[in-house]
């Protein structure tokens, strides 16, 4: 979006050089901490402290992107209904490019000139000198500042940016051309200069300050109302000193009104205060939260997967899941929420999304991975399952799909634990095994005549032999074991089609769990690679060709997609999950869970009508 933009110093310095800009910061960082440790008496801790500032900038942004984006996961309060995409995202990726630059112009300060070394732990006059020109001078100027840049041309050549988002949320607080940062860069210098002029500047203050506009700019961006009713009942005057969400929401979508900063006195008395601010505030904050019509369960997989979800890491959500080297380092961080995430964790809700008419949520688990393969924890976890299907059953909730490693064979029967114990329930239980069989059978080649089947067996292994034996493709294994379970589930008919065979010559396997490295190394090359399993194959070969775990692109009128489904590419959604939001489209009304799966053919016209598009293309290791 930047980059559309025709005005002069539109593009940040810092937008190519990608996570490499906090390498500008190493000298300082560097040499901050040699001084100290160096200079005895004569030490400056105020220039030790400025690594530890920003790291608390990063730390309380992120807390709000989590927090912004985990309520409105819940769907309470919401101002305006559109939803987050990946576009926004991208666009928004370098947020802290701000924050990098800031750093660098206080390492620079606290070397040019002694008002802003050796500063005192604590000043109150400083403070309150800070606060004084902040709420007097500052807001005053930005106000003035800010409809001006709304004028036809700077709006064009500086502004648009800040407004081409269709979804605010604590990012976007972030999203200004550098112009507009340098403007109001100097705007917050008053606020501090005062002080340092005065030298009544301290750490304390100066931290305060920053971490205060920080507050008030991710709070105004937030697209949900949280701002207690009772206190601007006990305190009316307070609309005029407080900015709410709702409040800058309206600057969002009407454009020439509420300008203000934080404080919409300004906007009052110049005459340019939204006459529906005090009516869509009210209207917001008795907003209840609308209960969806489709929930996927999920949970965790990896220590890092905690990372993907969409309230955590924006930037490593919009990827693929896959390991990252700053990872690496946040180990004993990661560790530590696996662990109390595990002992501690209650159910959560991940994400929420809208298709056609329906609403549509993810809650997840707090489990990981490596517990579905512990017997000793499976109690637990069918506890917890069983939870979220009474919790779905409270709320209304159509369908349940039973995402991962919840719908497990030795866990629970795929689901038929749940309705044989609850047979009135009106929720529905959906495994969605009958799109993943679909999805299979059409990544086949066309003209394909036979077929290598490995991994470990599972009800879609059984459902897709049984089909590709109808349709007359020959079906191999080389597991007496296998091919002795396989023949039985088949009609004598159709068992020819079934064979036992130790030569690998098919150029199209099919694989399922547990299918090790040293089986792949088997095949021949150019082999194509289709997993019907939960989890992709390690890839071992790169003359080989791997597909995608089952699933479909979906369309664009599914909304408030903007991370990445666990491994899959953007806007790529398991098979699994699709079938929850078919049935409920569809009302089919009935559960598929246990040995059931449902009509295939059915279920992948349904998919095909309602936009969902086949991923075709194979994808080289």
């Amino acid at each position: 979006m930047v980059s559309s933009l025709s005005g002069i110093l539109v593009g940040w310095p810092l937008k190519y050089l990608g996570s490499y800009k906090y390498l500008l910061l190493a000298p300082w960082v560097v040499h901050s901490a040699y001084s100290y440790i160096t200079k005895g008496e004569e030490r400056d801790f105020t220039y030790l402290f400025i690594l530890p500032l920003l790291i608390w900038r990063v730390i309380h942004n992120q807390m709000w992107a989590t927090f912004a984006r985990h309520r409105i996961a819940q769907g309470n309060n919401i101002l305006v209904e559109k939803g987050l995409e990946f576009e926004q995202v991208d666009a928004e990726r370098d947020w802290d490019d701000q924050i990098v630059f800031n750093g660098i112009l206080v390492y620079a300060l606290n070397n040019l000139t002694d008002l802003v070394s050796h500063l005192p732990w604590w000043r109150l006059d400083g403070a309150v000198l800070i606060m004084l020109t902040h709420f007097g001078p500052v807001e005053f100027l930005y106000y003035w500042i800010h409809r001006a840049f709304h004028h036809s041309s700077l709006y064009t050549m500086f502004h648009a940016v800040h407004h081409a988002p269709v979804h605010n949320e604590p990012r976007t607080a972030w999203t200004h051309t550098f112009a507009e940062n340098l403007v109001f860069y100097a705007l917050f210098f008053m606020a501090i200069g005062s002080a340092l002029m005065t030298r009544t500047l301290s750490i304390g203050s100066l931290t305060m300050y920053i971490t205060f506009v920080d507050f008030m700019s991710v709070l105004a961006h937030c697209n949900f109302e949280f701002a207690p009713k009772r206190l601007f009942t006990i305190f009316p005057s307070l609309k005029y000193l407080f900015l709410t969400p709702s409040f800058h929401s309206i600057h969002h979508t009407k454009y020439r009104t509420n300008y203000c900063l934080f404080v919409p006195f300004y906007d009052y008395i110049y005459g340019t205060w939204d006459e529906s601010s005090d009516s869509f505030y009210e209207a917001a904050i008795k907003k209840a939260e609308e209960p969806p019509a489709v929930v996927r369960l999920t949970h965790l997989t990896t220590p890092e997967s905690i990372y993907h979800l969409s309230p955590g890491f924006s930037s490593f959500a919009t990827m693929p899941l896959a390991s990252k080297w700053y990872l690496i380092a946040m180990w004993p961080i990661t560790w530590v929420f696996m662990i109390l995430t595990w002992i501690y964790g209650k159910i959560f809700t991940v994400e929420r999304n809208t298709f056609k008419k329906l609403k549509l949520q993810t809650w997840s688990i707090p489990c990981y991975r490596i517990h579905y393969s512990s017997r000793w924890q499976q109690e637990k976890i069918n506890s917890l399952i069983e939870e979220a299907i009474l919790e779905a059953e409270d709320k209304g909730v159509k369908v349940l799909n039973l995402g991962l490693l919840n719908q497990g064979e030795e866990l629970n029967r795929n689901g038929e634990d749940y309705v044989e114990k609850y047979p009135k329930l009106k929720v529905k239980l959906v495994d969605g095994s009958s799109l993943a069989v679909a999805v299979v059978i059409n990544s086949i080649p066309k003209g394909t005549t036979e077929v290598l089947l490995s991994g470990k067996l599972s009800k879609i292994a059984y459902a897709i032999v049984t089909s590709l034996c109808h349709q007359g493709i020959q079906v191999a294994t080389s597991r007496e074991d296998q091919y002795e379970k396989l023949k039985a589930k088949l009609a004598p008919e159709y068992q020819r089609n079934l064979l036992l065979s130790k030569r690998v010559t098919q150029k199209v396997w099919l694989v399922g769990e547990d299918l090790a490295e040293k089986q792949q190394l088997g095949a021949i090359k150019g082999t194509l690679f289709v997993p019907f399993s939960q989890f992709p194959p390690v890839e071992a070969r790169k003359d080989c060709f791997y597909l995608n775990t089952p699933a479909m692109v979906a369309p664009k009128s599914f909304r408030n997609l903007h991370s990445c489904e666990n491994w899959l590419p953007k806007r790529v959604i398991s098979a699994w999950r699709i079938a929850g939001i078919l049935h409920a489209l569809e009302a089919w009304n009935v559960h598929e869970c246990g040995d059931k799966v449902f009509d295939v053919g059915r279920i992948w016209d349904a998919a095909l009508q309602h936009g969902f598009v086949p991923i075709t293309a194979p994808v080289p290791a």
